[in-house]
């Protein structure tokens, strides 16, 4: 086939990969130059022509997830619906996906379902495209999906498809709310009544995309597990909730599932404590990329007021909720990014706002509005790509931050007490 891939970064070079593996004559699509991709799209030496050329000349389009939707007569595939085909080994398929906390859902049931002496890939969303490992013999592949990962789908079919909630998010990208929650549904569109379908109980709107499907329905809620907890947080007791519904067709062992969610740590830059300076906590939730997360993330913190840092990308929605949740918890806001004045607009009738231009410049000045028992917390409500390459590198500049704060700090207390303890009596510490 001639195949037309479009986006040549991680998930589309996975793509373009699998299909000269298979046969097919690739050629990549991007708004990037040959010269400026990856040293990895570059060694695929596929010729590569520029983003918005004519397509129909194709058999079969594979596009990346975050490349805008466009129409084309030829089938148009992403590349979770080009590795479910052309995978070497079919196994059960766990899908998991949802506004917020698939990754840490995602980790949970790999981690299960290893405990449970299982061969387990985990990825897409989260981590490794799967068109990177089709011909890996696995017993179970589980999947953290997007949306924007489930837009292009045709035969995709999860033997368990996990849908966890749906906020506002994207709507940068969706013409409405209704259309982003159709894109995270379809992940049950062609379930059997032999699959599985996961929601929370109560959620009226997951349970109408569920139905779109013919699988049988397993809801999961905040009741006790009846087992100890190690992540923190009534989220993350909805989380360990679903992703044990999640592994209910794998017959893992209770006294197992006991191990791994009494030891299971969750991942970096979500709700992760950085450190804890002169009695304030700081907390890196970068992943927090829309406004509930950032909520979530606010209303679940055990301290009583937090200074909030947000900002980065723009994605359309109401910082109302936000809003809500800062007349609870906030005690000041630190606002960043291309969103910096529509956030200051919703907050500031609730809080104080500072701007800040840099990482560095937004923990220093929530350190210096924090008071003894505050939390700071990094959650942006945003997209990290106006400053940062990605949520990562976002955390990962809070956290050089917080720590070069740290360390600033008690270099200037241990001077401070050497120049004290040099000014006074040997025998009396009083000052001579």
């Amino acid at each position: 086939m001639r195949v037309a891939v479009v986006g040549l970064g991680r998930s589309g070079v996975a793509a373009a990969r699998l299909c000269m593996q298979r046969g097919d004559e690739v050629t990549g699509v991007d708004q990037k130059p040959l010269a400026e991709l990856s040293e990895e799209a570059r060694a695929l030496r596929i010729q590569v022509i520029a983003h918005g050329a004519s397509l129909d000349a194709f058999d079969l389009i594979v596009v990346s997830p975050g490349v805008p939707q466009f129409e084309s007569k030829a089938p148009i595939w992403s590349e979770i619906e080009l590795a479910y085909r052309r995978r070497g080994h079919a196994c059960p398929i766990v899908a998991v996906g949802g506004t917020n906390g698939k990754s840490t859902v995602t980790s949970l049931i790999a981690a299960l379902l290893e405990a449970g002496g299982k061969k387990v890939f985990a990825g897409g969303n989260l981590g490794e495209p799967w068109a990177a490992h089709v011909d890996e013999e696995f017993d179970v592949v589980v999947l953290e999906v997007s949306s924007f990962q489930m837009e292009r789908l045709e035969q995709f079919r999860p033997d368990v498809a996990v849908l966890l909630n749906i906020t506002d998010d994207h709507l940068d990208r969706y013409a409405s709310f209704a259309d982003y929650a159709h894109a995270k549904g379809n992940c049950f569109m062609n379930q059997t009544e032999h699959d599985l379908a996961v929601v929370p109980r109560g959620d009226e709107l997951s349970l109408e995309q569920a139905k779109r499907g013919n699988a049988r329905v397993v809801t999961f809620g905040s009741a006790p597990l009846g087992m100890p907890l190690r992540l923190q947080g009534a989220h993350n007791a909805l989380n360990a909730s679903a992703a044990v519904a999640a592994i209910e067709p794998f017959a893992i062992p209770r006294d197992v599932i006991a191990r791994v969610l009494e030891t299971f740590e969750g991942l970096p830059h979500r709700m992760a404590l950085v450190a804890n300076i002169d009695g304030v906590a700081f907390y890196d939730d970068s992943k927090g990329t829309n406004v509930g997360a950032s909520v979530t993330a606010l209303l679940g913190l055990r301290e009583p007021k937090v200074v909030l840092i947000a900002g980065g990308r723009d994605k359309q929605g109401t910082y109302a909720p936000l809003a809500d949740a800062m007349k609870t918890k906030g005690r000041a806001a630190i606002v960043i990014g291309e969103a910096a004045n529509r956030i200051e607009s919703a907050l500031a009738p609730v809080v104080r706002v500072e701007h800040a231009t840099t990482m560095d410049d937004a923990v220093k000045k929530s350190a210096s509005l924090a008071e003894r028992g505050d939390a700071v917390l990094l959650s942006p409500a945003c997209s990290s790509f106006d400053m940062f390459r990605d949520y990562k590198h976002r955390g990962d500049e809070f956290v050089r931050a917080v720590r070069t704060l740290r360390d600033s700090r008690s270099e200037a207390e241990r001077a401070e007490s050497s120049g004290s303890s040099r000014g006074a009596s040997p025998r009396t510490g009083e000052p001579r």
